[in-house]
């Protein structure tokens, strides 16, 4: 039996787990549970006592699969709680499962790595083999299997699923902080008030204390790494007070780890009296562990600073662990809140009326923060696989591929084009202040500081950082420094560059010939020096993709001699093929108009398919002169494909939307783009025009029938002549009146 002395779940726990019992329990239940449960819950004490009291209340004959990430160790820790809390229980790792089989009221904990991570070699092919005999062999045995994975959206691979699916387990219990509800799967929520609340995690997050509207943020790590020294040394002062043995670890995070940045914080932190060799800080990452003592984890352990990239972002548990220091490696990292989990826990699961201690403190001068990724079982759709009709088989269509030999426009060319873009949108000269008072009329920024933003205030939910409002920001600035944010440039050019597909020395020399001082003058817009030009660039790297992409858009035109000629081969529909499906759909209809098998409306509805999709296709169905429509990929070179070139006369791929095979014979080809509302324009797609061409050469040249199809009120418009957005204008035709 359980050691009850040592389980003693509070209220909102207790509630979980009992709904955990009558779900697996009830014959009526989906087999998947999901458990929306804040870190620092208690979901493992939660999760363990529920697996003592299944055991005993209901079915002996189960074995527990306890799968884990493979990120700090989870699966030792959650299999050392399990020993801690019910002694008597038979747990096992995996390697002890292959020698001593899954035996009834065990329970296996695996880390998800070493039966999925690519090139792993923990559980080679034989081994591999025995752990599905052992499986067989449970189930011949009459042993059933429930299925618990922790952190569930950290493993969502076809690898996972085989593991998953080789157990034909009564139930999957899927846990994560991260779980979205939807209609495949039961699902319990822990509401992270009740476990703030009981005293298990802080009462709240306080972001970037200390830091001013405005800062000066020149000097990026000695400032924060200053600040949460100062935090931590008043925390700690506060514990002494109380007579606590606990001494607060302050965590600093690496998003990629990059040598020179640790060498910089390491610098720093010796400078103030930290290091590895005096055992104040320690390294945690997989390249690289200094100064890791066995008790880093306890409340009186010795080191003060950690380093860490995101190895222990999930599942790591330290409940000293108060202040979160994120450092920035390039322009603007995305913050992946998960993280902050680690500082949320109360070192003695209870609050002290402390401000100071009873929160959390995280430093970082990131822009944008997210949750964690979720699980493709979290979203709204599934994924199946359709086979295509018999009829169907023998169809075919010349599509096109892009000629490798061609590469758009020479370097000068395109520097024309933005040069001349800029002039007529925003009526520039030959005077660089009054082409700069334009510019900066327009949003643009100048001056010889980059200019950033920084989350401030104090948030209660962990995922209230994610939607914060925009008055919860401040604005920071820090002196261009041509050395120390050099890094920052390219970066800032990488993004550029993605928008007029060229080398990123391509788009720096374009800068620098149309906003830098020096050089061949012909095309100046602006004469900045050099510290003002790296602030200019930083500083618009959204203006300036959004002009460039423009460019790009433009109206493709031909120049001097160059010729494209598309590659051509056969194009056949796919004889089976894979189309998110949305599972429960009220009123569910096959599609008998579609070109595959058991194709029905549920594949053809939001937010599986645009609103002109979903128009379409039920249209298609509901027309008799219509043999077969095929929905077309997205990308892929198994799709019917057709280049179009953009303004700078590089080659893409366009994927046009569906074929139709009338019963007359003739063939359309139709592409689907958003409609207007309320007179506004749905439509997101800037090389409309450029794709409709495109569209137009090839249907003359194969003889087909084409056109674009949009949404205004409900009903379907089609044009094939001239593009307009506006439909209003008479190109935009109805679709019965043209197909």
């Amino acid at each position: 039996m359980v050691n009850s002395d040592r389980i003693e779940l509070k209220e909102f726990q207790e509630k979980a787990e009992l709904q955990i019992l009558d779900l697996v329990s009830n014959k009526e239940s989906k087999q998947i549970i999901t458990i929306k449960s804040p870190t620092g819950s208690g979901k493992t004490v939660i999760l363990i006592k529920f697996i003592c009291d299944y055991i005993d209340k209901i079915d002996p004959n189960t074995a527990f699969i306890w799968l884990c990430p493979g990120k700090g160790n989870l699966e030792e820790q959650s299999k050392d709680k399990m020993q801690y809390f019910a002694p008597t229980r038979n747990t096992q790792n995996l390697f002890e499962a292959l020698s001593n089989g899954f035996t009834k009221g065990s329970t296996t904990f695996i880390n998800w790595e070493l039966v999925t991570k690519k090139g792993n070699n923990a559980l080679k092919d034989g081994e591999r083999k025995n752990l599905f005999d052992r499986i067989a062999q449970a189930i011949r045995e009459g042993i059933h299997f429930i299925i618990l994975i922790d952190e569930e959206h950290s493993n969502d691979t076809p690898k996972a699923a085989d593991i998953i699916n080789a157990f034909s387990a009564k139930n999957i219990i899927r846990v994560s902080a991260t779980v979205i509800k939807n209609s495949r799967a039961e699902y319990i929520e822990i509401d992270e008030l009740d476990v703030i609340n009981a005293g298990l995690i802080t009462k709240a997050i306080y972001v970037n204390e200390g830091v001013d509207e405005n800062a000066d943020v020149s000097n990026e790590y000695n400032l924060l790494l200053d600040l949460a020294d100062k935090k931590r040394k008043q925390i700690a002062e506060r514990y002494k007070v109380l007579n606590k043995l606990i001494r607060p670890l302050v965590l600093i995070q690496f998003p990629n780890g990059q040598p020179e940045t640790i060498k910089a914080v390491e610098k720093k932190l010796a400078s103030m009296g930290y290091t590895y060799e005096n055992g104040l800080a320690s390294i945690w990452m997989s390249e690289d562990k200094k100064g890791l003592p066995e008790n880093l984890a306890a409340n009186d352990g010795e080191p003060v600073f950690l380093l860490m990239k995101q190895a222990i972002s999930t599942g790591w548990d330290c409940p000293r662990a108060k202040i979160l220091v994120k450092l920035r490696e390039g322009m603007s990292e995305t913050f992946t809140i998960q993280t902050i989990g680690r500082i949320r826990r109360m070192p003695e699961t209870k609050h002290y009326d402390d401000d100071l201690l009873d929160f959390s403190y995280v430093y970082t001068f990131d822009e944008a923060y997210k949750q964690g990724l979720l699980s493709s079982l979290d979203k709204a759709y599934e994924t199946r696989r359709l086979f295509l009709k018999e009829k169907c088989k023998t169809f075919s269509l010349k599509k096109e591929l892009r000629d490798l030999d061609f590469d758009g426009l020479g370097e000068r060319d395109v520097l024309d084009k933005i040069y001349q873009y800029y002039v007529n949108a925003y009526k520039l000269g030959k005077n660089y202040n009054d082409n700069k008072s334009r510019l900066e009329s327009s949003g643009y920024i100048f001056g010889k500081e980059i200019i950033g933003f920084a989350l401030k205030g104090k948030f209660a939910k962990t995922g209230e950082l994610a939607i914060a409002s925009p008055d919860t920001f401040i604005s920071t600035r820090k002196k261009v420094n041509t050395h120390k944010h050099g890094l920052e440039l390219l970066h800032s050019v990488d993004e550029i560059k993605t928008t007029i597909s060229t080398s990123s020395d391509n788009v720096k020399t374009i800068l620098e010939r149309l906003f830098k001082k020096g050089g061949n003058n012909s095309k100046k817009l602006i004469n900045l020096d050099i510290d003002d030009f790296y602030a200019f660039v930083i500083n618009n790297v959204r203006s300036l993709k959004e002009d460039f992409r423009k460019v790009t858009a433009n109206m493709a035109t031909y120049t001097g001699s160059l010729i494209i000629n598309p590659k051509v081969s056969d194009f056949h529909l796919p004889l089976q093929d894979f189309y998110r499906y949305i599972p429960d759909v009220k009123d569910e209809i096959e599609y008998l108009s579609n070109a595959y098998k058991n194709y029905t409306s549920g594949f053809a509805i939001p937010p599986v398919r645009s609103t002109s999709e979903m128009l379409f296709e039920d249209w298609c169905n509901k027309r008799d002169d219509i043999d077969w429509v095929y929905k077309n990929g997205d990308t892929g070179q198994q799709y019917f494909s057709i280049v179009y070139i953009d303004g700078l006369q590089h080659q893409w791929l366009f994927y046009a939307d569906y074929i139709v095979l009338k019963k007359d014979g003739s063939i359309w080809i139709i592409e689907a783009k958003g409609g207007e509302s309320y007179g506004k324009s749905k439509n997101i797609d800037i090389q409309v025009a450029n794709k409709f061409n495109a569209f137009k050469e090839y249907a003359k040249k194969y003889n087909l029938k084409w056109g674009f199809v949009r949404d205004l009120n409900s009903k379907l418009y089609i044009n094939n002549t001239i593009y307009v957005e506006d439909m209003k204008d008479n190109n935009w035709k109805t679709l019965e009146s043209v197909i």
